[in-house]
């Protein structure tokens, strides 16, 4: 394996736990309102419209557009679809903005710390830049630098987004590792010559609804970011950029 320089991230699933959260957030908005749903479901239902829509945006149909437009877009045809055209603005606007207030699995805080101090890192999101950051202020993640859709203007598996984040990064892709808990995201950047690390999320989608192993070709298959922390101290023992506090 070349040396690493810089991991990259995926984000929903990946480090944030999007189901729970929306979730949470539906019901809080929602509920007040005299409306009782299943939340989860609707949760799924509303996620079950991210790729139909960007592929909208991969496939030229629709000009780039950031990923809380998509998401604004997506809710309408999910209210709609749960009987709940009459919300009104305010609630749809607040609603929307729960994207922004995910909460990150518990060991995504500390590995990213720990990895911090030997690596570059960078959420490779398929989110808008400022929702990257309010991910990252509500969960105490520090990124030397916000990579992804918005910088790359189309959206992951597309190879400009890995292509143009290694580039920002200064690095050759295979001085860059993409780290996510979805094999194709992984297989799609390893065909554009990235390092490739899996995380496990078994519960993204519900208990037992996740990502288990990669099923895909990848360089490290790790339980956390912890554990990947730990697997990568043992392959490059020496940090390949000075220690950041």
């Amino acid at each position: 394996m070349p040396s690493i320089k810089a991991l990259i991230f995926d984000v929903f699933g990946t480090l944030v736990d999007w189901r729970t959260g929306i979730a949470r957030e539906a019901r809080g908005i929602l509920s007040p309102l005299g409306i009782e749903l299943d939340w989860p479901t609707f949760a799924d239902a509303w996620r079950s419209q991210y790729q139909p829509a960007m592929d909208q945006v991969r496939s030229g149909r629709l000009p780039f557009s950031k990923l809380d437009v998509l998401h604004r877009r997506n809710l309408e045809i999910v209210l709609m679809d749960f009987g709940l055209g009459d919300v009104a603005e305010p609630a749809r606007a607040q609603l929307n903005l729960a994207w922004h207030r995910l909460d990150a699995w518990p060991d995504v805080a500390p590995g990213l710390a720990r990895l911090r101090r030997k690596y570059r890192l960078a959420p490779c999101s398929n989110a808008n830049i400022s929702l990257m950051i309010d991910l990252a202020r509500r969960n105490g993640l520090v990124w030397d630098a916000i990579l992804g859709a918005e910088i790359a203007r189309d959206y992951k598996p597309k190879p400009a987004v890995y292509l143009s984040s290694a580039a920002a990064l200064d690095c050759d892709p295979a001085e860059v590792m993409m780290v996510a808990a979805h094999g194709s995201d992984l297989a799609a950047a390893a065909s554009v010559g990235l390092r490739t690390a899996f995380i496990a999320r078994p519960g993204e989608h519900g208990p037992g609804k996740g990502e288990t192993g990669a099923g895909v070709p990848v360089d490290l298959s790790a339980a956390s970011v912890l554990d990947l922390a730990d697997q990568l101290a043992v392959i490059f023992p020496s940090p390949s950029s000075p220690e950041v506090d």
